[in-house]
């Protein structure tokens, strides 16, 4: 009996924490309350390490940055590629001197790019130390980027053309040089010789300073009259390189057609030799008129033959002081090699070309029949206005 008291006072004995003591007894509410939960452990001072927590903030960083810049590698890279705004061909001027930043700016003020500063940090990228070229580009309907950086790095850019045809005088020449709305700057001041300038059609780009042309011509010419000078006849009777260069604007003056220039200049030729004056009409003109050229309603006068000027050939003996005009590659290759004929007159037989003659009999003949041709031509002209003064008008 005392064994099983004793018993039930050591269970009764233990508190709910398993520990001995004595028995609390609990209300319904502390019962149902809940107990409390055991605090965390502590962090350890290594865990507080504020070296530990910059690292770690650190890292968090540089892992939003690289996401962050891939993004906009992505992105710059999309923009870069994909086709442009522009709806229609436009040109666009790169000027010389200027920068990545001031051409990134003009394609985007002109629509040409969405984003200046995509174009400028891509483009450096690919540029590698090169540079975009000064000029004018043509940049194409919905050009990528890409696509316009290559061109302005190319330096294809639009090329413009002057026609300076054979013939002209230097003035002449200058004054469709000062004309030409592309070319930029001054002519210079001092003309070059008579002569001097190569006629030919020159390209160049918007913004090409006309002095530089000019440039070009009489370094083309003195080149072109140099190598045709070394291949010539040797027993030609002109003794210098001015004096073939004027025979040469002589022949280019009196024919426009390639297959006369060798037959005209053994004309020519022909009286030098025989110590003949050559009675050349444009050596009138330009001792009258000079470089301006003459008006093309002017005829020329009986009284302009016997005008005295160092260029009228129908008074002076030999060649005149100065070339009259530009002469070009053919001209210049017939004068070095002319056919060998025993022809001293020609004439213009009324189509265009000339009929030639080796007596002076013969050459009568031919002016008397170019004569006739040239009045019926007027009276045909006179018959053709009077027809159409006498027709009614319309009602």
């Amino acid at each position: 009996m005392s064994d099983s008291n004793d018993n039930s006072a050591a269970q009764f004995g233990r508190n709910e924490t398993g520990s001995n003591g004595p028995i609390i007894p609990k209300s319904a509410s502390e019962a149902l309350r809940p107990e409390r939960v055991p605090e965390p452990p502590k962090r350890s001072r290594k865990a507080r390490s504020q070296v530990v927590i910059f690292l770690n903030f650190l890292m968090t960083v540089v892992v939003f940055v690289v996401l962050a810049a891939a993004g906009a590698v992505y992105y710059a890279m999309h923009e870069y590629e994909k086709a442009g705004p522009l709806q229609a061909n436009q040109n666009f001027i790169v000027r010389s001197g200027a920068g990545i930043i001031e051409i990134a700016e003009g394609l985007e003020r002109n629509g040409i790019v969405t984003d200046g500063r995509v174009f400028r940090f891509v483009s450096e990228a690919y540029l590698d130390n090169q540079t975009l070229k000064a000029g004018e580009y043509e940049i194409k309907a919905h050009a990528s980027m890409q696509e316009i950086m290559e061109l302005l790095k190319s330096g294809k850019s639009i090329l413009y053309a002057v026609s300076l045809p054979e013939g002209l005088t230097v003035k002449q020449m200058f004054r469709k040089l000062a004309d030409d709305p592309v070319l930029a700057g001054d002519l210079p001041t001092e003309l070059p010789a008579e002569g001097s300038l190569k006629p030919d059609t020159y390209k160049f780009t918007r913004g090409t300073k006309r002095a530089e042309i000019v440039q070009q011509m009489v370094a083309a010419q003195k080149a072109l009259v140099e190598q045709i000078w070394d291949k010539r006849d040797p027993e030609l009777p002109v003794s210098s390189v001015d004096e073939f260069v004027t025979l040469a604007s002589i022949v280019e003056k009196e024919t426009g057609r390639a297959d006369e220039r060798p037959r005209v200049a053994s004309v020519f030729i022909n009286r030098l030799e025989k110590g003949m004056r050559l009675q050349s009409d444009p050596t009138i003109i330009y001792g009258i008129f000079g470089g301006e050229g003459k008006p093309a309603d002017r005829a020329i006068l009986k009284s302009d033959l016997e005008k005295e000027t160092p260029y009228n050939t129908y008074i002076i003996k030999g060649l005149p002081p100065t070339p009259i005009a530009n002469p070009g590659r053919a001209a210049l290759e017939a004068v070095a090699n002319p056919s060998r004929t025993p022809e001293l007159y020609f004439v213009a037989d009324g189509t265009g070309g000339h009929v030639f003659a080796a007596t002076l009999e013969e050459h009568n003949a031919n002016v008397r029949r170019w004569r006739k041709l040239e009045a019926e031509k007027a009276a045909e002209a006179a018959k053709a206005a009077a027809d159409a003064a006498t027709v009614p008008e319309a009602q």
